[in-house]
């Protein structure tokens, strides 16, 4: 069963990470709209403090969020996913199964393959033995020395570092299978029929995620999909320009149904 952390009351809320994330990335947002909605930030699997599987591929990805869906007997939500979470909420929302989706948001993904753009990241990561390495700063300095240039990514790849039973550093989310399953985390969502209901993608204006040739696909997939451009943010525009993101994904949600 997919690990969540849920606040707040109201109509639910399903939120879903990106590659080498976890819920907790999404904390922040979680609070600033539990006062008006019921927030679920789930850890997928291989990630977090989900368990960890073979499977890596969006149909699996989906079927353990459907999962927990019916162990916590919800049976009508709100889903925002960012990234791989974006690919996993396009795979629900494409799967024809939808009469529990209220409304869909897409955090800077497109329903395409993607060609494999992690391996630089990959490579740091598995250049850095944590066994080797007492604390949080020194782990930042190895990922730094490896070729992790920018401070955020070092940030946020370091929220996933914590002292297993063992009181050793380790990483929660599973390297080894993420690394050899990148391949199905790279591919496009399945298209089994189109989702109709009102959809909301928002990409960050200086990120290459989504462009112009991503159209035609969005609009053929998400009828109803609307879009909205955040000036000044990358790929993750919930943290690099939070309160514009507030502002567009709240106004997009206000008019939830409260049944």
């Amino acid at each position: 069963m997919l690990y969540s952390h849920s606040l707040g009351k109201g109509p639910n809320l399903i939120i879903l990470h990106g590659l080498f994330g976890s819920g907790d990335n999404w904390r922040s947002v979680a609070k600033a709209l539990s006062e008006h909605y019921r927030v679920h930030c789930l850890d997928l699997p291989n990630h977090g403090q989900s368990p960890w599987t073979d499977e890596l591929d969006y149909p699996s990805f989906a079927a353990a969020v459907r999962e927990w869906m019916s162990a916590n007997d919800i049976d009508k939500s709100l889903l925002l996913g960012h990234s791989m979470g974006g690919k996993t909420a396009m795979q629900l929302a494409l799967s024809g199964d939808t009469d529990w989706l209220q409304k869909l948001v897409i955090v800077d993904i497109a329903p395409r393959d993607y060609p494999p753009h992690h391996q630089d990241i990959f490579a740091a990561l598995d250049a850095v033995e944590l066994n080797q390495h007492s604390d949080r700063r020194s782990v930042e300095k190895a990922l730094m020395e490896n070729g992790v240039r920018d401070l955020g990514i070092r940030q946020f790849l370091l929220k996933s570092l914590y002292r297993n039973d063992d009181k050793q550093l380790a990483w929660r989310f599973n390297l080894e299978r993420l690394k050899t399953g990148y391949n199905g985390i790279a591919k496009a969502p399945d298209f089994q029929q189109p989702y109709n209901g009102p959809t909301l993608f928002i990409k960050g204006m200086d990120s290459h995620y989504i462009g112009q040739d991503d159209q035609p696909a969005i609009e053929e997939r998400f009828p109803n999909a609307k879009a909205k451009l955040i000036e000044g943010a990358g790929h993750w525009p919930h943290a690099e320009k939070p309160r514009a993101f507030m502002r567009i994904l709240e106004g997009f949600l206000e008019t939830a149904s409260t049944d």
